[in-house]
């Protein structure tokens, strides 16, 4: 099994990326053979959809556009659940997460939603407002592509570290990674 966690931040070892990790610990607690991938969204380049519909027209699970997301995209469809992690700016998910769902989104609705019955999870790096729209945003995308959806934890933080204060948030993080195991298991084994 294999579960991928996509970080928004343009931090790559911020508290977004340090509360993914805290999510794949609680998955490994009891030890499965459950591979782990953090994918960083932090310094590929990933625009906005063109609204040219070639992926309708193609039907090849990618994009014309030629950036990084194509890559990422087949990561997706490989893995067996998939973790999206932001920050929260300016009271949603960052600019480079919107893109990203915006376009693997459209792949996936143009190619027979390949993303369907994956299990999906959010976790959100937050200092006070704005994590309701961010899940929201990222939630909009597991319902439309299909997926099946454990859940969200929060982390409180605003610079890299403090989210390893927040106690209550670190057991949320645990938590979900247990859901998200548990889940996996019942449905793979």
């Amino acid at each position: 099994m294999k579960i991928i966690g996509i970080n928004g931040s343009p931090n790559p070892k911020g508290n977004t990326f340090q509360l993914i990790e805290m999510v794949f610990d609680g998955i490994k607690e009891e030890g499965n053979e459950i591979k782990t991938e953090v994918i960083q969204l932090a310094g590929k380049t990933i625009n906005s959809c063109l609204s040219c519909y070639k992926c309708f027209k193609n039907q090849d699970n990618k994009c014309i556009q030629k950036d990084d997301l194509n890559t990422l995209y087949a990561k997706m469809i490989n893995a067996d659940a998939i973790i999206l992690g932001t920050p929260v700016y300016f009271g949603d998910a960052t600019g480079k997460m919107r893109c990203f769902i915006e376009r693997a989104g459209f792949i996936a609705l143009a190619n027979k939603r390949p993303l369907t019955r994956k299990i999906g999870a959010i976790v959100i790096a937050k200092r006070r407002q704005g994590g309701i729209q961010a899940l929201n945003t990222m939630n909009f995308f597991f319902y439309i592509s299909g997926m099946i959806i454990v859940g969200y934890a929060i982390g409180i933080g605003t610079y890299p570290g403090e989210v390893q204060n927040d106690t209550e948030g670190k057991s949320d993080m645990r938590i979900l990674g247990n859901n998200i195991r548990w889940l996996l298991n019942k449905l793979y084994s």
